[in-house]
């Protein structure tokens, strides 16, 4: 399996930045999951983290090296997610549930299949040509879809969501896939910091006209210099698929004896664990495992 990848975060006008991103493959499948925590919730970066933990995590139990149904599991990790956020407020007596945005996508022979939940955004653009979107769980999408905002103008309740993880309902995940891919095709997840501030045929023209390396970096910066002062966090992870083959040029043909690499950590971040003391940091380990147990035994 042969890919680049290219990821960028950046704090905008904001305390924090409560955006986390990241991916994990083995040799025949890859993860690239993003998550937004929201503001005017407890701990939006703890929730943003914790998602990206599980659907890691589970992830390297079922790659095998492949999944078995990649749709299945994208639905079903993110649930999984969500119960995990109940979880930890309960365990921390949290008034608020701590919640976050999703959007992920799985890479697998010449397939992708992704889900999301909230407003976190996949865009795949091929040949310059912008070919899938996610479509936002946002009132103001929602009017569009019924046709009741005209296209164009500003909707009042933009950024209002109707679903998301950590919220006391059962969280809507929507999934597309699998889709064939193409050599050059490019995917991008990105957190509403991008597309609040960057439109859509933009978007799909700086991916369409330039390295994710370059194209990557310009569209952040982009972002940061709309939004001025008030910016969002913005955060933006990018993959190109280059194809099945050609071993000697395998993106992951470099892995060790484990078949598995990440850059989500299995442990909450440093900025994170520097404010919890090692009771916390066990736990937060301990049910990440207990989830794993839990669903290899409800499998057999």
């Amino acid at each position: 399996m042969r890919f680049n990848v290219f990821q960028v975060s950046r704090r905008g006008g904001r305390e924090t930045n409560e955006d986390r991103m990241g991916y994990c493959f083995t040799r025949e499948a890859g993860l690239f999951a993003l998550a937004d925590g929201m503001g005017g919730h407890p701990e939006g970066e703890v929730a943003a983290q914790i998602a990206l933990q599980t659907l890691a995590a589970l992830f390297q139990q079922d790659a095998r090296p492949v999944l078995e149904d990649p749709q299945r599991f994208l639905q079903e990790t993110i649930v999984i997610a969500h119960h995990q956020l109940l979880r930890y407020a309960e365990s921390k007596g949290l008034s608020d549930t701590p919640r976050t945005t999703v959007v992920a996508c799985i890479l697998q022979g010449n397939q992708a299949w992704w889900a999301h939940c909230g407003d976190s955004r996949l865009y795949l653009v091929r040949n310059g040509k912008l070919i899938a979107r996610t479509r936002d769980h946002s009132y103001s999408e929602l009017q569009e879809a019924l046709g009741r905002v005209g296209r164009g103008t500003e909707p009042f309740n933009r950024n209002v969501l109707f679903t998301c993880l950590g919220s006391p309902g059962k969280p809507m995940v929507d999934g597309q896939g699998p889709l064939v891919l193409e050599a050059g095709d490019r995917l991008l997840l990105c957190s509403d910091g991008l597309w609040s501030s960057v439109e859509d045929h933009e978007i799909v023209q700086q991916l369409a006209d330039q390295a994710i390396s370059e194209a990557v970096p310009e569209l952040v910066e982009q972002a940061l210099r709309r939004g001025g002062t008030r910016s969002d966090n913005v955060t933006l992870l990018s993959v190109e698929w280059e194809g099945e083959g050609d071993p000697a040029g395998d993106t992951t043909q470099n892995l060790g004896n484990s078949g598995f690499a990440s850059t989500i950590q299995s442990a909450l971040d440093a900025d994170l664990v520097a404010g919890m003391d090692d009771e916390e940091i066990e736990r937060s380990v301990r049910e990440i495992n207990e989830v794993i147990r839990e669903r290899s035994a409800n499998r057999r």
